[in-house]
């Protein structure tokens, strides 16, 4: 197993000329032995990028990237000891599951026997055995995925490296194989490094994730953390589903005066960490309807979603969504619901740098 290490990471397509763009602005990381580590963001935001720097198949233009104790900046793909799932599946088509599984240790010229050994344990562990015999136009999507992670599983890599390989497959599929990396790191405990632009996907996987945006981390944690306590306005609209309630204003000891023509000032449980511009966020499931409530919020539109319901609308000039139980009669658009928060599900940014408070 291995450990990765990112020192002030760089990346700069066409550097020293008029058209050098920057994409990757001096990144940190330690993941740790045996971690699963997850890098989310939005499309553009150097996921990809980085991860690929990691793999080798990006130059890095800054920094220094080391896996295990080898600093690893010059060394070919085939030299880092790390085997790669893409999201494509890039596998042969012209040759069987067991041969696909196979081909990359008979070019390492690996004895047959254990070949053989490393492709049964792999197709055990994903319950391929059945149909090693078959070609990859024969397979679903998801079996063709599963397929890709057994190839990189007989290389028995320090570290695996997944770029979005859930991106193919339907949502039943996506759940089924999200469950199946888990036991799969779970048996195997191999440093790993998980791209994804779900922050389900993220949420679900990974023991930490990297939040990315604008090529830069924005915060590094466990979904916990990220999810209760997000470092910047960023993280808290991209982590949780919907985002978090983010509203613009001034602070005033325990009332918060929403921007906009006609803002309510809303009374806080607690007062606000320090007065002046700040913004307010709450997150959907975090607020109550209570007829006794302060906070008026006027009702939109509202989606049906089973178990739950959404209900849209808006505290002053600024949008609110709310979380409620679908059971619960749905509010009329236009009605007017009276809303209350406690004080820990409240969060504070700073109205400029959009930095936690």
């Amino acid at each position: 197993m291995g450990a990765i290490s990112l020192r002030n990471v760089e990346k700069t397509y066409a550097p020293g000329t008029k058209a050098a763009v920057k994409v990757i602005h001096g990144v940190n990381a330690e993941i740790d032995k045996g971690e699963f580590v997850v890098i989310v963001g939005p499309s553009g935001c150097g996921k990809s990028t980085l991860l690929r720097m990691v793999a080798g198949l990006e130059e890095i233009t800054g920094g220094e990237i080391a896996i295990g104790e080898r600093v690893v900046n010059l060394l070919e793909p085939s030299e880092r000891d790390i085997a790669m799932v893409f999201q494509n599946y890039a596998l042969y088509p012209h040759m069987s599951v067991y041969d696909n599984m196979a081909y990359g240790l008979k070019i390492k010229k690996v004895p047959k026997a254990e070949i053989d050994e490393r492709v049964a344990k792999a197709a055990k562990i994903l319950e391929l055995g059945h149909l090693l015999e078959r070609k990859p136009r024969q397979l679903s999507g998801g079996q063709r995925q599963r397929v890709a992670m057994g190839r990189a599983i007989v290389r028995q890599p320090a570290v695996f490296l997944f770029d979005e390989p859930l991106s193919n497959l339907d949502a039943k599929l996506r759940a089924q194989t999200r469950l199946e990396i888990q036991k799969l790191h779970g048996e195997l405990g191999i440093t790993s490094l998980f791209v994804t632009h779900d922050q389900v996907e993220a949420m679900t996987l990974g023991e930490r994730l990297m939040v990315m945006n604008g090529g830069r981390i924005e915060q590094i944690g466990t979904p916990e953390e990220v999810y209760s306590k997000p470092a910047t306005t960023f993280v808290a609209g991209f982590i949780g589903s919907p985002p978090m309630n983010l509203m613009n204003g001034q602070a005033d000891g325990s009332r918060f005066t929403v921007a906009g023509a006609a803002a309510p000032a809303l009374p806080l449980p607690q007062a606000a960490p320090r007065n002046g511009p700040l913004m307010l966020g709450a997150r959907p499931e975090h607020v109550d309807i209570d007829p006794s409530g302060a906070w008026p919020m006027t009702v939109e539109v509202q989606e049906m979603l089973g178990a739950e319901r959404l209900v849209y609308g808006r505290i002053g000039g600024e949008a609110f969504t709310l979380r409620i139980d679908g059971t619960l009669p749905p509010p009329k658009p236009g009605e007017t619901l009276r809303l209350t928060v406690t004080p820990e599900h409240l969060h504070w940014f700073d109205a400029q740098s959009g930095v936690r408070v």
